[in-house]
């Protein structure tokens, strides 16, 4: 049986800009709207929760955004990551499909998150900013946060996901080893927080929850902005580096992606993966020219959460208070709170609108998954290649082992790549439950009924 790996790590190929997907879109983005009037926003008045480099980003019609330069410096601590080929998975499935991962564990925090977070560290402590606020629910995007602080000699507040702060206090306390300061989310530091505190003493938090609540204490303080770790525009450009790298690797070992796949909760480890490889398919489906290949994209949610296969295409509040803009995007209602699964960082109730359009124009597709087949799809993935994956990364080794037997039944050599965007080694608690037969599966029915009908409707001017 063979053993090897192929092991690209891609030396050489640093990637030095970001790549922006609006321009090639097929369709118009719908503009985010004013939470109080529902009317469309400007980009100047974004500029009250982001620094004005990072608003640029979000609507900039630049094909390429060149990474600065003390950016690239923090990402040479772990890019290019390895795109590593999962040859004992393969014979253990005996499938035909050749499956590669990228590894974005490699990073010092152990997610794809720290891609983002370092270049809007960056952005804020270039234009003044004193200190961040953010939400964090499985603290993967916390802890990346955190680190970029420290980088750049921030201040961080992060409001943790109430479930997962009880669940996941090692991530906890490497956000503080950075220097941040962490609240369990509802919190009574704010309004929100108190407000939902008061009627319910044990919820367990959403990550729209914890965005009110980050967004408010920004709004509250001076020299303080709010960093979001998914879901808009320039958090995906960001992200972008992935599918850059991976395109490059695959072009060294002279292989092609027939399938991508990753998990999904706002969508940006997904998003930084596919992007790329939409590329040249949209750019000739824009100019009416051949089109060339485009894999088959797969994003992969769970069966407790599921905006893109459950939620519907509507203008809705990003985060539960209605206090950021409203966009337009797959959503489950900004009132929906889901069951309290491991995977804490896919507990969001919408999709990022770049993602959702996709998804609504049928470039990509979408499946859900259950919590218990995830963790034995991630026990089998640690056995043969070693790695633990992080319980949102599991969705996308559920999927890829899936769609390699569909590929055995068909007898195709498919080439499969996932992104694997985290380790689990600090989540052996949710391990340690699933090895004793304790997790469960969750699929809402009634809940998402419910929290739909609260989507916003015109007019909220002079509602409290």
């Amino acid at each position: 049986m063979s053993i090897k790996h192929d092991f690209i790590f891609g030396k050489g190929e640093m990637i030095t800009r970001w790549y922006n997907i609006l321009p090639d879109l097929p369709f118009e983005l719908p503009p985010p709207l004013n939470p109080q009037t529902l009317e469309p926003v400007s980009p100047e008045d974004l500029l009250s929760i982001f620094p004005e480099e990072v608003v640029r980003q979000e609507v900039s019609p630049d094909e390429f955004i060149e990474i600065p330069g003390p950016v690239l410096d923090v990402y040479r601590l772990w890019r290019p990551t390895p795109l590593l080929r999962a040859k004992r998975l393969e014979e253990r499935l005996s499938t035909p499909a050749r499956i590669y991962f990228k590894f974005e564990g490699f990073s010092p925090v152990g997610s794809h998150k720290g891609n983002t977070a370092v270049a809007q560290a960056y952005f804020n402590r270039k234009e003044g900013t004193k200190r961040l606020t953010t939400e964090t629910g499985a603290g993967q995007w916390g802890t990346a946060l955190s680190m970029a602080c420290a980088f750049f000699d921030l201040e961080c507040t992060v409001y943790m996901v109430r479930i997962s702060y009880e669940q996941k206090h090692y991530r906890r306390t490497l956000m503080e080893v950075y220097g941040s300061e962490v609240l369990p989310s509802p919190s009574t530091r704010t309004k929100t927080g108190s407000g939902i505190l008061s009627a319910d003493p044990q919820h367990p938090g959403s990550l729209g929850i914890a965005i009110s609540e980050a967004v408010e204490d920004a709004f509250s303080h001076p020299s303080t902005k709010y960093s979001l770790g998914s879901v808009l525009n320039h958090v995906l450009l960001h992200q972008t580096v992935i599918g850059e790298e991976t395109l490059l690797q695959l072009e060294k070992i002279g292989e092609k992606a027939d399938v991508l796949i990753g998990c999904v909760g706002g969508g940006s480890n997904f998003g930084g993966l596919v992007l790329p490889f939409l590329r040249d398919f949209l750019r000739a489906k824009k100019s009416g020219g051949p089109q060339p290949f485009k894999p088959r994209i797969i994003a992969v949610e769970p069966t407790a959460c599921p905006s893109l296969t459950r939620g519907i295409y509507a203008y809705d509040f990003g985060d539960t208070a209605g206090i950021v803009p409203a966009l337009k995007m797959f959503t489950l209602g900004h009132g929906f709170v889901p069951p309290s699964i491991h995977a804490g960082g896919l507990r969001y109730h919408g999709m990022s609108p770049i993602l959702s359009g996709l998804y609504k124009e049928g470039l990509i597709e979408a499946r859900a998954v259950g919590q218990r087949e995830v963790f034995q799809a991630a026990v089998l993935f640690a056995k043969m290649e070693g790695f633990l994956p992080a319980p949102e990364s599991a969705h996308a080794v559920k999927a890829a082992i899936d769609v390699a037997l569909e590929a055995k039944e068909k007898n195709e050599p498919l080439c499969i790549v996932f992104n694997l965007s985290g380790h689990g080694y600090l989540d052996l608690g949710a391990y340690e439950a699933h090895l004793k037969g304790l997790l469960q599966d969750y699929e809402p029915g009634v809940e998402i009924e419910r929290s739909l009908k609260t989507l916003p409707q015109k007019p909220r001017v002079g509602d409290s």
